[in-house]
């Protein structure tokens, strides 16, 4: 699945400004019929991690933290694919829409701050798989004994 989800100005990015104006300008819609049936962003929670993905917000322990763009779009993609180990080159592709080619090494440095943003409680969350990438790996739940 590979769904991004970039603010407005992110995505038009790029167009003519006339484009950018005609796209960003919300319409509003005919009925409420139409409202249900636009498909709503996933909100993600894991053990105090809290990732809504439509709201571009993130809150660990109910403290909601500052991520840059980018922070968030990595995020947001290792946590709606838990337990996948993505290479830096697919998450050059993947989150930042870019060829994998020369230094890998900002993939390291997002995955450095946003482990330091997230805290001692939930940096373990992204999993450093050695020579290959990261993953997101939630906490095993155990299951009561009967």
């Amino acid at each position: 699945m590979n769904l991004h989800y970039r603010s407005v100005r992110r995505t038009l990015l790029g167009r003519p400004s006339s484009v950018r104006w005609l796209h960003a300008v919300p319409r509003p819609l005919s009925s409420s019929h139409e409202a249900a049936d636009l498909p709503q962003a996933p909100v993600h929670r894991i053990h105090g991690l809290v990732v809504d993905c439509e709201a571009r917000r993130v809150s660990v322990a109910g403290h909601q933290l500052k991520l840059t763009c980018m922070e968030f779009e990595l995020l947001a993609h290792l946590v709606a694919n838990q337990r996948r180990v993505y290479t830096h080159g697919q998450l050059m592709a993947l989150v930042w829409q870019q060829a994998a080619t020369g230094d890998m090494s900002t993939v390291d440095v997002h995955v450095a701050r946003l482990r330091q943003k997230l805290g001692p409680g939930y940096r373990a969350l992204i999993r450093t798989v050695p020579q290959i990438g990261y993953a997101f790996e939630p906490p095993a739940t155990t299951k009561p004994r009967p």
